[in-house]
């Protein structure tokens, strides 16, 4: 395990302790395998294929119950693209809103957005109708820069 990976695998586990719950080496394997493959926001089956790569003994449904867990938590959160598949990804500790994506409808490809484009938005919302926004969702769906140059 290189470093950077070693040191996002070391914050994960404290967030978890500090939720209250144990950090197995199914779920630190979980979490290895979304943070390894995090541009390509993994469903459950995908992160099972890739951790039975070197667990053999982890079962898909004990992948799926890490998953609800982590998701539950706030350690990761669902992500879905209105095509019936939940996805998965990293939240990150300094993260106060889910980041934003752009979908390919062509390729199918997810390109994460990572400044937060809504603030003043929230600040109005806010304002006018005295609704303190906690977090948000924005999906773009179009061309990406492949698809549209071909």
């Amino acid at each position: 395990m290189n470093n950077i990976l070693l040191e996002k695998i070391n914050k994960l586990e404290l967030r978890v302790k500090e939720k209250g719950f144990k950090f197995t080496p199914q779920r630190q394997a979980v979490l290895e395998a979304i943070i390894t493959n995090g541009n390509m926001h993994m469903t459950v089956e995908e992160i099972y294929d890739y951790v039975k790569k070197d667990h053999s003994e982890i079962g898909l449904a004990t992948v799926y119950r890490s998953v609800l867990l982590l998701n539950d938590i706030g350690i990761i959160t669902k992500l879905s693209l209105n095509d019936g598949i939940a996805r998965y990804q990293i939240i990150h500790e300094n993260e106060t809103h889910q980041h934003h994506h752009l979908i390919c409808t062509n390729c199918g490809k997810i390109i994460d957005v990572e400044e937060d484009l809504l603030d003043d938005i929230e600040s109005k919302i806010e304002a006018t109708y005295g609704f303190n926004v906690k977090n948000h969702s924005l999906k773009f769906f179009g061309l990406c820069k492949d698809c549209r140059d071909k």
